[in-house]
């Protein structure tokens, strides 16, 4: 009798419908690809405590770092996904990565739930430079062909295409030089071995009275750069920079997945959060999980790939 007692209670069981997964299921490990100290980690040692108020939970920040992120990205759908896990994601890595060669994933491999805010490409001169406006150094630059040289942050990152991108748009051809980093970029322009920085706007908000922002790649103007014009103002349709958000591993549960991107923005959100973003020269943006995402990620492709291939660096 016993036995056909728990019987019936495992077959009633069974055939119940299974509870939705909470999130957070307990603490939640935010896996950056890349080492301390960048962007990705500034940005999310910002989300930490407006995450640690949401739920009374941690969010510990840990990296892994290598190949410019595709280590992390290709370990990614390796990882537990109960929502104990997620990671970040930056664009154009994600979209230009796997075009270059084999690097251990697909762009349709990671699993964005959420695009929370990006970098804007930004023109950045010394103080003392001659250049007092956009028109001014595309003067220059028609008179001069590849004499002006503009220092950024590597190859085929969100400096180097808006570049190419600007130059096709201005008519206009001016040489990029690539350094390592965002950091060296910065140097080389203030140290006088370039003429300007295809830099961002956290430049800006760095460097303070050493330097000056011609025009930012934004659809409206920077509140940290009242006076600084955007590129679509003076006639250059150009919204870009570097682009971060959030992803979890492919196997987790689309209530995860919605859960996740509902987390992030919440924080977005927030009122404080997006004033220490701004005060710290970062630009917000709200991508959702869903339609959204696979859209915007569709749009970003058809605007990185073209602007790549015309750089060489994909072919």
């Amino acid at each position: 009798m016993r036995k056909t007692i728990i019987a019936s209670l495992a077959a009633i069981t069974l055939s119940l419908p299974a509870a939705a997964q909470e999130f957070p299921p307990g603490q939640v490990e935010y896996i950056i690809p890349f080492g301390p100290g960048g962007e990705s980690d500034i940005t999310a040692r910002m989300q930490q405590p407006f995450f640690e108020a949401l739920y009374d939970e941690q969010l510990v920040v840990s990296y892994k770092p290598g190949g410019g992120g595709a280590v992390g990205w290709s370990q990614l759908n390796s990882m537990a996904a109960d929502g104990s896990v997620i990671m970040g994601i930056n664009l154009p890595h994600i979209i230009l990565q796997p075009q270059q060669g084999n690097v251990g994933y697909q762009t349709d491999d990671i699993t964005g739930v959420y695009i929370f805010h990006y970098t804007p490409d930004a023109i950045v001169v010394p103080t003392d430079s001659p250049f007092q406006t956009l028109d001014d150094l595309i003067a220059a630059a028609k008179e001069s062909p590849r004499k002006i040289t503009f220092s950024g942050s590597g190859k085929g990152t969100a400096n180097h295409l808006a570049a190419i991108r600007f130059d096709q748009m201005a008519e206009v051809e001016t040489t990029y030089v690539a350094f390592k980093g965002t950091a060296a970029a910065v140097t080389a322009m203030l140290g006088g071995q370039v003429a300007a920085e295809w830099g961002y706007t956290t430049v800006g908000v760095g460097q303070g009275d050493q330097v000056r922002l011609l025009a930012v790649a934004m659809e409206d103007r920077h509140p940290a750069f009242p006076d600084v014009p955007t590129f679509r103002e003076l006639g250059y349709d150009l919204v870009s920079g570097a682009y971060r958000g959030i992803a979890v591993p492919r196997d987790a549960s689309e209530e995860t997945r919605r859960a996740v991107s509902d987390t992030i923005g919440k924080i977005n959100a927030d009122p404080e959060f997006q004033k220490k973003m701004l005060d710290g020269g970062f630009a917000l943006t709200d991508v959702a999980y869903g339609e959204e995402m696979d859209a915007w990620m569709k749009a970003k492709a058809d605007e990185f790939i073209p602007a790549a291939r015309a750089a060489g660096v994909i072919d």
